[in-house]
């Protein structure tokens, strides 16, 4: 019936529905594409969750610890530190705080007396510094906003503050959720979910013999897109080896194109006289978030991952790894490489660097969690002579399927402090020289030379005749 319909429908109808359909497919394809950047297949559950527990009543609200774990697998929060906002769904305001500050009061001038710590209806929330007096300090707090990987330093991925809050209300039934959570690590990147109420914390007495619970508790979970965080990738790879004398460099603007010509002041140059200044000026506001600052490349990224293939053994192979800083204004602390490479799970030996297996498929270990030994190598110094860290692996051959042969010995992926790096052209990768060819050609050559040279020595004497 839908055929012989179709042809008797008025061209305005048509237009009308082939451009309602556009827009569904449009809106429907932008809603797929936002879900799964917030997607990473290497850490499929990873995610920030924040439990916010009451643990006493007050005449006015409530006093509660917040707690932020981080249970991203290499993914970490590093300098100036996390930011956590939200709204409030009364007109509730924050009395006092331990282990943590509001950024702003905001208004308070209808308050006598006792005046509250901060009255604003959305508060921010920072971490305080290290060094804090101890009687402002709780459990997990005072690392400068600070967390580390889940994988790379457990003890440190975790954060807390607390909070008394009034006006809030004094009864579980009472007591409203907050709204609109936010989580910047320190810029954008991380979404939110509401606040959804769960059965109340239990907690262990020190001795271990008694447990208590919170009166209440609910969880916020905020995932990570690198789409949100950066438009621009933040890292590039590029490729070398001993069998080739081809050098594969990260890829043409790899993180943006932008330059002096096109635009002044996008990047710096390494001679540049004014080179001193602009670091001294960037360590200045060292705790403030600032834009990369990065040397002028072909590529203009902050990190380049290099992965060298070293040395070929009988029963082993050697890669050497450098990861080199561009970015005047960062020393990235704590940083990790992932790396997605088939013989992984062969590795026998790694220098100077922390390993650990991801396997986010079971049963397979092909992608491996590095970072720098604490007090060696854990800091990668801001752009210059000492930015850069290397190390270098020793696998042991799989003789199913070790090969140097159409890039085999390349990884698949690499990431950086969470972030993927642009990789170069599969078609691109240093191969295998191909002797066989080699050896034809200069047969060749050698053959053609010689009919070349007899053809001059032979032509005069032919035309005599």
């Amino acid at each position: 019936m839908e055929l012989m319909i179709m042809p008797f429908m008025s061209s305005s109808s048509m237009s009308k529905f082939t451009i309602s359909s556009l827009v569904f497919v449009l809106y429907f394809s932008c809603s797929n594409f936002t879900l799964t950047e917030a997607y990473d297949p290497l850490d499929p559950t990873g995610n920030i969750t924040i439990k916010w527990d009451i643990i006493s009543w007050t005449p006015d609200g409530y006093v509660a610890v917040v707690t932020i774990f981080n249970f991203q697998k290499y993914r970490h929060i590093q300098a100036p530190g996390w930011q956590l906002g939200w709204t409030w769904a009364k007109k509730e305001v924050i009395w006092s705080m331990v282990g943590g500050q509001a950024t702003e009061q905001g208004d308070c001038s209808k308050f006598k007396g006792n005046i509250p710590h901060c009255c604003k209806k959305d508060p921010t929330i920072v971490d305080l510094m290290p060094g804090t007096p101890y009687n402002q300090q709780i459990a997990n707090c005072c690392r400068g906003g600070v967390l580390s990987s889940w994988v790379q330093d457990p003890p440190n991925a975790v954060s807390a503050f607390q909070i008394s809050v009034g006006r809030s209300g004094t009864t579980n039934r009472t007591v409203k959720v907050p709204k609109n959570f936010t989580l910047k690590a320190p810029g954008p990147g991380y979404t939110c979910g509401p606040g959804k109420i769960v059965k109340p914390s239990k907690f262990k007495t020190q001795d271990g013999r008694r447990t208590t619970q919170a009166l209440m508790t609910w969880n916020v979970t905020c995932t990570y897109s690198q789409f949100l965080s950066q438009r621009t990738p933040t890292c590039c790879v590029s490729l070398s080896s001993f069998y080739n004398d081809t050098i594969v460099p990260c890829p043409t603007c790899s993180c943006g194109c932008q330059n002096n010509i096109t635009q002044p002041g996008s990047c710096v140059e390494a001679d540049s006289p004014y080179l001193a200044s602009v670091v001294s000026g960037s360590s200045s506001t060292k705790n403030s978030y600032l834009p990369p600052l990065v040397r002028c490349t072909n590529h203009m990224c902050p990190i380049r991952v290099h992965w060298h293939v070293k040395l070929n053994y009988k029963d082993y192979w050697r890669v050497k790894v450098t990861v080199t800083n561009f970015n005047y204004r960062m020393n990235y602390s704590q940083w990790n490489l992932v790396v997605q490479h088939p013989n992984f799970d062969n590795l026998t030996e790694i220098f100077s660097f922390n390993y650990a297996p991801l396997s986010p498929y079971s049963g397979i270990n092909d992608t491996a969690m590095l970072w720098g030994v604490k007090f060696y190598n854990d800091l990668l110094m801001q752009a210059g002579p000492y930015g850069n860290v290397q190390s270098e692996l020793l696998f042991r051959k799989d003789k199913s399927t070790f090969t140097f042969e159409k890039g085999w010995a390349f990884p698949h992926r690499i990431y950086f402090n969470g972030d993927n790096c642009v990789m170069p052209p599969p078609d691109s990768y240093p191969w295998l020289p191909n002797v066989g060819l080699r050896t034809n050609f200069s047969l060749i050559t050698i053959i053609l030379t010689l009919l070349s040279n007899l053809c001059i020595a032979i032509c005069p004497y032919v035309s005599l005749f």
